[in-house]
């Protein structure tokens, strides 16, 4: 059987590990917790830094007495940010190393401090903040807190309240040193456990390794497999049994592949639009493509459609181009409206405040042209742009006929961090009056994006917004490319003709 070398999260210690590694042994296998010194683990001489290289040590110290020990196959898994010690461990013993398992982490860079991992910006602010003092840990976060590390979902009050009382502050320089890879670690197996709870999912990794990010279409290698766990960011609290099961099959190679993006297999942001749309010629100006009606008399009005993200930079060809959102802007050109298609910079959760102002720049632009009626507009949203909404929800413009968003995400999903008030739609809705609101929802949604989708309608039907949604029971994220069926060719065109109606009354 295999000897699972467990390293923990920020603030954390063994103990988190109690209960999953009990059901491990009890399946025959060997279970060693490693102690991070400060966390849980030894102090060492007063005066004596605790850096990363320190808790890389430890986890060399237990994969070393494994190995003396001559017991089975090493699986090292490393939680939250327990996988920057455990990777760098790996990265030096790879030759004793049979697998890591990442479990509801991110994918450590060789130069690349922790502290880039944590999603939660204040966090990241209080961090640096505290190492300009002269403090030489971060405290662990209250009880009501660690949500800014993560979604506290299936976690008792019992096991929130150990979480808490067992805490140890977080030192400094674990997160602020860099993590120095040479790139031994690299070959070996790896599989990741998501947890949907938390915001993450196959699907999303998915799309993402599609859209061409270097380091996630690595990922779509046979050595490399992905559980998801319904639950939060600490499973082995929340689902330790789970866990434990998960472990033992990511230990034997089972899991689910990501599929290679090859020519033969277009990925979901690449296929045709489902619908027969007229072609109408592209006029590029700068980020902004237009869509003129070709029969157009005099000014007409517009729809701005508004691709979802993050989106990585280096993405080709550019969201503008992608036949979901041309398909759109020329189908709603067949009906006299001019279609607009835009690249804004939304290419990694910290850059909403960059796309908010690539998009109202784009819109005056539009306002602008001669062709389109600047006083009939509408704003058309998808996916990660929902957050966008917001903006527009709290200050509608009386030019803005109509508001829609397609499978949107209506607030920062759980491992997003905080992004602060400016982009919380489920509270601007409260001031968007009699602005008609569109909202398309995929039935067959992720858990995460759902769940804020449901937020965002109990706060528009709570202060009597003017929403109408349109379901697609059968549909998916992104239902236009990977459900081109009936029902979503229906949704599509009713969705159309309703905002088409509230832009031409």
């Amino acid at each position: 059987m295999s000897e699972f070398v467990l390293v923990s999260g920020m603030f954390t210690g063994p103990h988190v590990w109690d209960e999953t590694a009990a059901r491990l042994v009890a399946a025959g296998a060997g279970v060693h917790a490693v102690a991070l010194t400060g966390l849980g683990g030894t102090r060492p001489p007063a005066g004596t830094d605790i850096d990363l290289e320190t808790h890389i040590a430890d986890v060399l110290a237990v994969i070393d007495s494994v190995g003396r020990a001559g017991g089975g196959e090493i699986v090292l898994v490393g939680h939250d940010y327990g996988i920057h010690p455990a990777l760098g461990a790996a990265d030096r013993r790879s030759e004793s190393i049979a697998r890591i398992v990442y479990l509801d982490s991110g994918l450590p860079q060789d130069g690349v401090p922790a502290l880039a991992a944590v999603a939660d910006q204040g966090l990241r602010e209080e961090t640096m903040e505290a190492a300009r003092g002269a403090g030489a840990s971060l405290p662990p976060p209250s009880r009501d807190r660690w949500r800014r590390l993560g979604s506290t979902t299936g976690l008792t009050d019992a096991a929130l309240d150990r979480l808490t009382a067992l805490a140890s502050p977080q030192p400094l320089g674990t997160l602020l040193g860099p993590l120095r890879l040479t790139g031994a670690a690299a070959a070996l197996p790896m599989t990741g456990v998501l947890c949907t709870g938390n915001g993450a999912s196959i699907a999303m990794v998915q799309a993402r390794a599609d859209l061409g990010e270097p380091t996630l279409r690595a990922l779509a290698d046979a050595r490399v497999a992905f559980f998801e766990l319904p639950t939060g960011h600490w499973p082995m609290l929340s689902g330790p049994a789970e866990l434990a099961v998960t472990l033992l099959k990511a230990a034997a190679g089972e899991g689910r592949r990501l599929t290679p993006v090859d020519a033969a297999r277009p990925p979901a942001h690449l296929r045709p639009f489902l619908l027969e749309v007229p072609e109408v010629p592209r006029e590029r100006t700068g980020r902004v493509d237009l869509y003129v009606p070709p029969s157009a008399q005099g000014p007409c009005p517009a729809v701005v459609f508004v691709h979802g993200g993050p989106v990585p930079a280096e993405a080709r060809p550019t969201p503008r181009d992608w036949p979901i959102l041309t398909g759109y802007a020329r189908l709603v050109a067949g009906h006299g409206v001019v279609g607009v298609t835009l690249d804004h910079g939304l290419h990694s959760v910290d850059d909403y405040a960059q796309a908010a102002s690539d998009l109202a720049a784009a819109v005056e632009q539009v306002r602008a042209d001669p062709r389109v009626d600047a006083d009939r507009v509408a704003l058309w949203f998808f996916s990660g742009s929902g957050l966008l909404t917001a903006d527009w929800l709290r200050r509608p413009p009386p030019w803005l006929r109509c508001l829609a968003a397609n499978y949107p995400v209506m607030a920062p999903l759980p491992n997003w961090g905080r992004l602060g008030s400016r982009f919380s739609p489920v509270e601007a809705v409260a001031r968007a009056g009699s602005l008609p609101l569109v909202l398309v929802r995929a039935g067959l949604e992720t858990a995460g994006i759902a769940a804020t989708v449901e937020e965002f309608l109990a706060a528009a039907y709570a202060c009597g917004a003017e929403i109408e949604v349109v379901d697609v029971p059968d549909g998916h994220h992104t239902f236009e490319s990977v459900d081109p069926d009936e029902a979503s060719r229906e949704a599509v065109r009713g969705a159309v003709r309703t905002v088409l109606r509230h832009l031409t009354d």
